[in-house]
């Protein structure tokens, strides 16, 4: 199933907008308007100025880092409902599905926010390459030569 083009997503609400006034007891309104997210985790977001989250995605079993990509609300909202990983694509201005086109499906097993509220982890099983080069992961032959630090 092809994902239709939609619009590029809202900018994030800057700190120290004005608060709903809502009690805690109460379900807010997500502090993005328009947002599907609930509010405590759309109020925790920390979007940079064109509303996207990095996420980092993970192999859920041998703890390999396979790609990073970038998630607005709509595409974590997806990720979160639909068991499949949903990324915002920065160059294509649409959302697309991982796995769609190449068959190369990521498996969502679970997410997570950072302490920063700046980047998101998802653990996912993934079926074939993450790569769009067809290599396992993004970083796959791509090491740069360091001075390594003691081990601990």
């Amino acid at each position: 199933m092809s994902e239709q083009p939609t619009p590029s997503p809202a900018p994030a609400p800057t700190a120290g907008a004005p608060s709903s006034g809502a009690s805690s007891s109460v379900v807010e309104e997500s502090p993005l308007p328009g947002s599907p997210l609930p509010a405590e985790i759309a109020s925790a977001l920390k979007r940079d100025g064109a509303g996207l989250v990095a996420a980092i995605v993970q192999q859920f079993d041998t703890n390999e880092v396979l790609m990073l990509g970038w998630m607005d609300d709509e595409a974590l909202n997806r990720t979160m409902t639909t068991g499949r990983v949903t990324f915002y694509s920065r160059s294509r201005q649409e959302y697309w599905r991982k796995g769609d086109t190449s068959g190369h499906v990521q498996w969502v097993k679970s997410v997570a926010l950072d302490c920063d509220g700046d980047a998101l982890l998802v653990r996912v099983d993934q079926v074939g390459a993450a790569c769009h080069t067809g290599t396992r992961t993004c970083f796959d032959g791509r090491a740069f030569d360091v001075v390594a630090g003691p081990a601990s």
